[in-house]
Parts: structure tokens; sequence; C-alpha cells
């Protein structure tokens, strides 16, 4: 007998005719004689609609209250499926993440799971039950609801497999997999039959919104064996796995990621210890940067330029307004009119020119590059927001006609 994890998205439950197609997949897994558990995101744009009735109370209202309502999104979808598997006939129960023995920090709005105690999932796999569960959600010390974040109901669901040893963790979206590009804005995108985890963690990171990054962070670290497909369509999907086959591809995707912003902190000393206290300070205020870009200036100065989600550049730029006198910077400047787009490939580490092409085919396209950054398996450039979707094309053009046709 398996156990197998299976996770839907908002788009897979977002009305009465999907539930029950996802009800339907469910029990066929069920009656095939696995354990089954399932992780339910929120319906459709529950969450969103949550929100905005929280901004017509109160525009600022405290995250921990946010985290509250919103984590009502998961447990209507839990109830509704349980409700359709009921009808269908088979036995079924629907738990929150703190029933199911989620354990969070207490960063309210974008916890980290700490620990998952499966107990009462498996007490009910052995009543053979099949187990729904909310995703996106835990309970930290406090017994104070808490939430994972955008994307988080993948993070629950493959911590969930890691805790139970599942043989599987399916992730079911509205898409067939994983491709090498977003089908939505290249056409001739292809869908990739398997991809490692270390390109999937890539990929996830720089803007494909097919898995949440820190999901595919937790299977490579517990070895959980992941598949990516559609819901609305039976037909194989993405395996995610340590090592794949298909080497012979240099890379394996282009991403898009809109959410960036651009700060520039300007002319400040060109001595030891300034981009300490800059990226410290942002640190200890948990905002994240991303690409940083260090140039010299004139009379002993320089220019530090770095991005970060455009959600967190208000306070950042707070933070360094109100650090200018320490750091002696002249002054912070900041551009949300820009885009990363990025190529990923474990291929590329043994092939030479595979940044000239892509910047090749940037510069046929007419498409200026404002910061550039590199890994062994990932190369990511910062161009205009206008300029994203040909840059994408573009690239994927330049990439997958010639050298993996």
């Amino acid at each position: 007998m398996k156990t197998i994890v299976q996770k839907f998205g908002g788009s897979s439950v977002a009305n009465a005719q999907r539930v029950f197609n996802v009800a339907r997949i469910v029990t066929e897994a069920y009656n095939q004689g696995n354990n089954v558990v399932v992780v339910v995101s929120a319906q459709g744009d529950t969450t969103d609609d949550l929100i905005e009735k929280a901004k017509e109370i109160n525009p600022n209202p405290s995250k921990r209250e946010m985290d509250v309502l919103l984590a009502t999104g998961e447990q209507m979808s839990m109830s509704l499926l349980a409700m359709a598997i009921e009808k269908l006939g088979c036995p079924v129960v629907s738990l929150t993440g703190w029933q199911a023995g989620v354990r969070t920090d207490t960063n309210h709005g974008a916890s980290h799971i700490k620990t998952l105690k499966a107990e009462r999932i498996q007490n009910e796999l052995a009543k053979k039950n099949i187990v729904i569960v909310a995703g996106f959600q835990g309970i930290n010390r406090y017994d104070d609801v808490t939430t994972l974040g955008r994307g988080g109901s993948d993070t629950s669901a493959v911590a969930i497999a890691a805790s139970l040893h599942a043989d599987l963790c399916q992730i079911f979206t509205d898409v067939d997999g994983v491709y090498t590009a977003d089908p939505r804005l290249v056409p001739g995108a292809r869908k990739l039959d398997e991809i490692t985890y270390d390109e999937m963690l890539e990929l996830a990171s720089l803007g494909a919104q097919v898995l949440h990054n820190r999901s595919v962070e937790m299977a490579k670290k517990f070895h959980v064996d992941l598949e990516v497909l559609s819901s609305l369509e039976d037909k194989p999907g993405t395996k995610v796995k340590e090592v794949t086959k298909m080497e012979k591809m240099l890379i394996k995707g282009v991403a898009k990621d809109d959410n960036v912003a651009r700060i520039s902190v300007m002319n400040v000393p060109d001595v030891p210890g300034i981009a300490y206290r800059i990226f410290s300070m942002l640190a200890a205020k948990r905002i994240n940067v991303d690409i940083i870009l260090q140039s010299v200036g004139r009379d002993q100065t320089k220019d530090i330029s770095f991005t970060v989600e455009k959600d967190q550049k208000d306070r950042a730029i707070q933070l360094l307004e109100e650090a200018k006198d320490t750091i002696q910077a002249k002054s912070i400047v900041c551009n949300d009119n820009i885009c990363k787009v990025s190529i990923v490939g474990s291929g590329m580490q043994s092939n030479p020119g595979v940044a000239s092409r892509m910047f090749g085919a940037l510069f046929e396209s007419n498409i200026n590059i404002h910061m550039i950054s590199t890994s062994e398996i990932k190369i990511s450039v910062l161009i205009d927001l206008e300029d994203g979707k040909r840059a994408v094309t573009a690239i994927h053009d330049a990439f997958f006609d010639e050298f993996n046709a």
C-alpha cells in the first residue's frame, strides 16, 4: 500500500464542478488501495477577496488578525471537498493546519514550518479515511494561527509528504507540468518530462509560478518525489527529482519576474563596512535582497544597487532614508518599472557561450540590460518592464530553436 499526498491549487477547486472533479481524482487514487492525504488551497480568488474585505474595515490591520482571516479560505475548501468525497461514498475527514500538527515560527504572514507532528493524520489513515488538510497554515508556540505566505500550500503538502515518508507528492495545477517558459507568454514553450530539484528551485525563485520555492527546497532536503500535473487533464506531468536523464538540454527554462524593484544607494564612502551596514540593517527587518551591484563612483565614493520585492521596497527605502546620515549616502533612488528575466539549466556548467547567446538575443531585440547576476546554473538580467515579454520570447527562441531542436 502506497501513501500519496495530493495538493490542489485554488483554480483546481474554484467552483462546485471543479471540486467534484478533484473528488473524483482523489477517490480514484483511494480506490486503488492507496493511503491518500489531500492538501487544498483557497478557492479561486478567495484570498484576494478576503484581503479586500479586510481593507474595507482597516487599511492597516495587524498581521496576526490577517492570518486568522486568510486561514479561513483553505478551511472552506477542505470542508467542501470533504462533502464532495462523502457524496461519492468514501470515508473522509478534514483537518485544519494545526489539527494536522503543523507548527511554525512566529513570523505572521510568511511563517516557516518548524515541526510537523503527523500523529493525527496517521491515526485517520489507519481508520481508512481520506485525510484532507487545509494548506498554507499552521500554529505557532503561542497557539496563534499563522500562514506560510503565497504559495504556502505547496510547502504544506511537501512537509506532510516528508513527515509521512510518502511514496509520492503530486502537485495538481491548471497546467500539465513544468514548461521551458510560461506557455501564456511563449506559444512554443515545451513541457519537460523531468527537471532536477536545483533547476526547479531556481525557476521557482526567479518567477516561474508552478511551484513555491520553499516547497522545492524542502523536497530536495527530505528526498520527496514530486510530480507537477494538471487537475483538468488526465496526462503525465513533470517529475522533479535529484538527477534527470535530459543532460543534453543546455537550459531547462526561461523565467520572468515582474515583482522586482531596484534600489540604489548613491555616493556612499568607498570604505570597508558600508555594504555590511546597509544589508545587515535590511536583514534585521526581514527584507530579502537579490541581485547586488557595486559600482565605482567618484571622489572615493561608490554606488550600491540591489533588488527587492515590490511589496518590500517602501520599507527598505524608509530604512535607508532614516540611516542616510549614518551611511553617508547622497541619495536613495528607486525604480520599480523593471523585471527580471532568467535562464536556468545545469547544462550551462559545461557549455561555454551560454551568457553570450542570451545577451545576443537581447541585443538583436534592442533590449537594454541594467544589471546581471550569475550562478553555476542560472543567469539573470534586469531589464525594463515593458521589454519583459519580448525578452522571454527572444531568449527562448535562441536556445530551444537552435540548441534543443
